[in-house]
C-alpha cells in the first residue's frame, strides 16, 4: 500500500519528496523495488594449516591409546613434548575430542526432572485456609509480640487472629482449635496451608489436625514465596499509615489489630478480588460481579511438590454460603458434633492463662458481618 502510494506520487513530486510526505524510508522503498538476488551459501575455505584427515586420526589414536586413555590433553601434550613428538596443540586435541562427543563432565551430575507443581484449589469459602505468624516490635530492643493469623484463601477473609508473647506449638494448637470451633468445620472439609516454621510443623498441631480431619499442607523447603496470601496480608497491615513503629505493650497491639482486621475484612478493596472487600467475597459468589469474575478463572494455592499462586474462582455453588456454614446439611451433623466435643476437650486442657484468640464470623445470609470478638 505504501509503495503503491509512493509510486503514484513519484512521477509528480519525485521519490524523495513522496517518501518525506508519507513518512517512509526512501532506502526501504528502493530496497523493495530491487530485491536482493539470491546467492548460494558461502563455502568456507579450509585453512592451509588445518590437520588432514590422517593427522586427525593419528591424534585421536594417541589420545585413545592405553597409555593416555586416563590422561587429559594437557598431560598428553606435555608428555609427548618431553619425548620430542608434537602432534597438535592442546586446543586442537580438545576440539577433536569435542567433535567426537568425548568431552564432558566426568563426575556424576544431578539431572533434575521437569515436574508439574501440584496445586491446592479453592472454589468456595472454608475449603482452603492459609496461616502464618509475624513479629511485631515491642517497647524495647529485642522484644517482640507474635501475631497469628488465619486467612480464607477463596475470599481473603481473616477468619481468626491471636497476639501472644511467644511462638510455641501449644499456642498454635489452641489458635487452630478455637478458630475451627468458631466456624464449625467438619471432617475432611478443610485444608490448611502454612510454611515450615517450628510452630507450624510441630507434633501437637499435626495431631490436632489429624484428629479433626483437617488436611495440612506446607511450603517447599528453602522456598520463601510458597505462602503468598498470608505474606500479602501482612504487608497490607504493616504498610498502613497508622501502623505503629513499636508497640508499648501487648494490649496496644491487640487494640491495633482489633481495629485493623474489621477494616481489612469489611472496607479494604482487595486487588485480588476485583477491588471488592473480603467480606463481600465470603458472602457472595463472583456471578454477582462479572468484572471480578472475568479477572481470572480460578484461585489456586500452588504447593510444591507443593508452590503457591493465586487465581480467582467463580463458582455458583458457593452462593449464599456464610463462612461458618457447614459444607452439607445432611451427613455433616454427626461429624460436627464429634468435632465440637473434641475441640471442647482440647480447649479445656489449655487452661485460662493463654493468649486471647479472636475469630471473625459472618452471622448469616442477610449480608451482615460481625466484627472480631474475643472468644
Amino acid at each position: 500500500m505504501i509503495d503503491a502510494s509512493v509510486a503514484e506520487l513519484a512521477p509528480i513530486v519525485g521519490t524523495a519528496a513522496a517518501c518525506r510526505a508519507l513518512s517512509v524510508s526512501r532506502a526501504g522503498v528502493y530496497r523493495r523495488r530491487t530485491p536482493r538476488l539470491a546467492t548460494s551459501a558461502r563455502v568456507r575455505t579450509p585453512s592451509a594449516r588445518a590437520l588432514s584427515d590422517t593427522e586427525r586420526a593419528t591424534v585421536l589414536a594417541e589420545l585413545h591409546s592405553d597409555r593416555f586413555i586416563d590422561d587429559s590433553p594437557a598431560q598428553v601434550y606435555a608428555t609427548l613434548l618431553d619425548e620430542g613428538t608434537y602432534l597438535a596443540s592442546q586446543s586442537t586435541m580438545y576440539r577433536l575430542l569435542a567433535a567426537n562427543g568425548e568431552v564432558r563432565e566426568r563426575r556424576d551430575q544431578l539431572r533434575r526432572p521437569n515436574y508439574t507443581k501440584p496445586e491446592l484449589l479453592a472454589t468456595k469459602p472454608n475449603e482452603l485456609w492459609s496461616r502464618d505468624i509475624t513479629k511485631l516490635l515491642g517497647p524495647q530492643k529485642w522484644t517482640y509480640y507474635y501475631l497469628y493469623v488465619m486467612l480464607d484463601v477463596f475470599s481473603r477473609y481473616v477468619v481468626g487472629w491471636m497476639l501472644a508473647h511467644g511462638e510455641t506449638a501449644v499456642l498454635a494448637e489452641r489458635f487452630i482449635a478455637e478458630t475451627l470451633a468458631k466456624h464449625g468445620i467438619t471432617r475432611d472439609q478443610l485444608t490448611i496451608h502454612a510454611d515450615r516454621g517450628p510452630a507450624m510443623t510441630s507434633k501437637p498441631v499435626a495431631f490436632l489436625m489429624a484428629d479433626l480431619g483437617v488436611t495440612k499442607s506446607h511450603s517447599r523447603p528453602h522456598v520463601s514465596n510458597d505462602n503468598p496470601f498470608s505474606e500479602s496480608q501482612f504487608k497490607t497491615m504493616k504498610y498502613r499509615p497508622n501502623f505503629p513503629d513499636r508497640l508499648g505493650c501487648i494490649e496496644d497491639g491487640r487494640g491495633f489489630c482489633g481495629h485493623f482486621f474489621p477494616w481489612y475484612n469489611d472496607e479494604h478493596r482487595h486487588s485480588g478480588l476485583g477491588l471488592h472487600t473480603p467480606g463481600v467475597g465470603a458472602l457472595r459468589t463472583r456471578r454477582w460481579y462479572p468484572s471480578a469474575a472475568r479477572c481470572r478463572p480460578c484461585r489456586r494455592l500452588r504447593r510444591p511438590s507443593r508452590t503457591l499462586r493465586l487465581r480467582h474462582s467463580a463458582t455458583p455453588a458457593a452462593s449464599n454460603r456464610c463462612l461458618d456454614q457447614p459444607a452439607s446439611a445432611g451427613g455433616a451433623e454427626s461429624s460436627v458434633s464429634c468435632n465440637t466435643l473434641l475441640l471442647r476437650k482440647r480447649m479445656q486442657d489449655f487452661g485460662t492463662d493463654m493468649a486471647e484468640v479472636h475469630s471473625t464470623t459472618i452471622e448469616g445470609n442477610d449480608g451482615t458481618v460481625r466484627s472480631p470478638t474475643s472468644t
